[in-house]
C-alpha cells in the first residue's frame, strides 16, 4: 500500500478491543480495510483474543484504562470512528470493583466522547439491556424507561450505562459529536471467557467438563441470546447509519428461552442430554424476563439476526471444546 493510500485509510479506535465483542469487531473492521487501534486495560479482555491480529500492519494494541488520561498515541491520533466497548459485562466481573465499573462508564465514556469531538469521529456506545432493569414491559422497546434498582449490587453497571447514554446524547444534542447508542442484549459465541460468569459460558464449560449445570431460581426466567456475528453486524449497521439521530437502538435476538430450556439445549448439543441440573438461589435484582423489541433496528438499519440458537450454540461449543481449559469453572456464578 502506498503512503498516499495509508494516509487516506480510515482509522478506528476500539476501546475494549481485546474483549469478547471487541475482538470480533476489530477483525471485522480490519477485513473492511480499516486501520484499527485496540485500546484495552486487559481487566476482562485477553491477548489471546487478538493474537491473530498482532501481525497485521494496520492493527495496533495500546494497553490503557479509559478511566485514566488517554495515552498520547490515542489522544493525539486522528480517528474516523470511536467505538466504546470498554466495560466488564458479566455480573461477577463488574461487581468485583463496582467503583471502577461506574467510572469506566462515566469518566471513560466522557474521555472517548471528547476524543471523538476533537477528531470529528463518529462515536458508538455499547449500552445494554440492563438499562431496562427487571422490566415491567415485555418485550422491551427503546421507549421503555426501565425498572432499575439504583442502590442494588447491579447498579454500578446498570446506572453506569444509563449515565453513559445521557452523556452521549448530550454531546450529540449540543453538536459536539455524532453519536450512536446500541442497547445490547445477551450475546454469545466463540471467545466467550469460560470463567466470566455468563450463563452460556457457564453451561457449556460445565457440560464439557462433565459436571452438573447450574440454574438459578426455578429456571423459568428468560433471556434472548444473539450470536456474536449477528451482534457485530448490527453494531456496524448502527454506526454507519447516516439518517437523523435514531436514538438508542436495541440489538439482540427476539427469540426468548427459559434457563431450563437453555440447559437442555446445551446438554443435548454437547452430547449428554441426561446431564444433571443443580438449582441455586436467584441473584439479587436478576431480571425475570428479557426480550428485545427490534422493530426499530429492522426499520432503520435493515438489520435482523440470522443465526438460530442451536446453530450458534454448536459453533460456540465447538470453540470451547477446541481450547485448553486451564482452570475449573466455579459452580455458582451469576447470570
Amino acid at each position: 500500500m502506498s503512503a498516499a493510500n495509508i494516509d487516506e485509510q480510515r482509522r478506528a479506535l476500539v476501546a475494549g478491543g481485546a474483549g469478547f465483542l471487541g475482538s470480533h469487531l476489530c477483525t471485522r473492521l480490519l477485513a473492511e480495510g480499516w486501520a484499527v487501534t485496540c485500546l484495552d486495560n486487559l481487566q476482562t479482555g485477553r491477548m489471546e483474543n487478538i493474537a491473530a491480529l498482532l501481525g497485521d500492519p494496520h492493527f495496533g494494541f495500546v494497553e490503557a484504562d479509559i478511566v485514566d488520561p488517554l495515552p498520547r498515541e490515542v489522544s493525539e491520533a486522528p480517528f474516523d470512528e470511536v467505538w466504546n466497548l470498554a466495560c466488564a459485562a458479566s455480573p461477577p466481573a463488574y461487581q468485583r470493583d463496582p467503583e471502577h465499573t461506574m467510572m469506566t462508564n462515566v469518566l471513560g465514556t466522557r474521555q472517548l466522547l471528547r476524543l471523538a469531538e476533537r477528531t470529528g469521529a463518529r462515536f458508538l456506545l455499547t449500552s445494554t439491556s440492563e438499562v431496562y432493569g427487571d422490566p415491567e414491559v415485555h418485550p422491551q422497546p427503546e421507549s421503555y424507561r426501565g425498572n432499575v434498582n439504583p442502590v442494588g449490587p447491579r447498579a454500578c453497571y446498570d446506572e453506569g450505562k444509563r449515565a453513559a447514554e445521557t452523556l452521549a446524547f448530550d454531546f450529540d444534542r449540543h453538536g459536539r459529536a455524532t453519536v450512536r447508542v446500541a442497547r445490547i442484549f445477551n450475546t454469545y459465541g466463540p471467545r466467550l471467557d469460560p470463567l466470566d460468569g455468563r450463563v452460556v459460558s457457564n453451561m457449556i464449560a460445565q457440560a464439557l467438563d462433565g459436571r452438573a449445570l447450574t440454574v438459578y431460581g426455578t429456571g423459568q426466567q428468560t433471556r434472548s441470546f444473539c450470536y456474536v456475528d449477528d451482534m457485530i453486524a448490527g453494531l456496524v449497521a448502527l454506526m454507519r447509519f447516516d439518517g437523523p439521530q435514531p436514538g438508542p437502538i436495541n440489538i439482540g435476538n427476539p427469540i426468548e428461552v427459559t434457563m431450563i430450556e437453555l440447559a437442555q439445549r446445551v446438554t443435548a448439543l454437547a452430547g449428554d442430554a441426561a446431564r444433571l441440573v443443580v438449582h441455586l438461589p436467584l441473584p439479587i435484582d436478576d431480571p425475570q424476563r428479557r426480550r428485545p423489541d427490534i422493530a426499530l433496528a429492522a426499520a432503520r438499519l435493515g438489520w435482523v439476526p440470522q443465526v438460530g440458537l442451536d446453530e450458534g450454540l454448536r459453533a460456540t461449543i465447538a470453540w470451547f471444546a477446541g481450547r485448553e481449559m486451564t482452570e475449573a469453572v466455579p459452580l455458582a456464578l451469576a447470570i
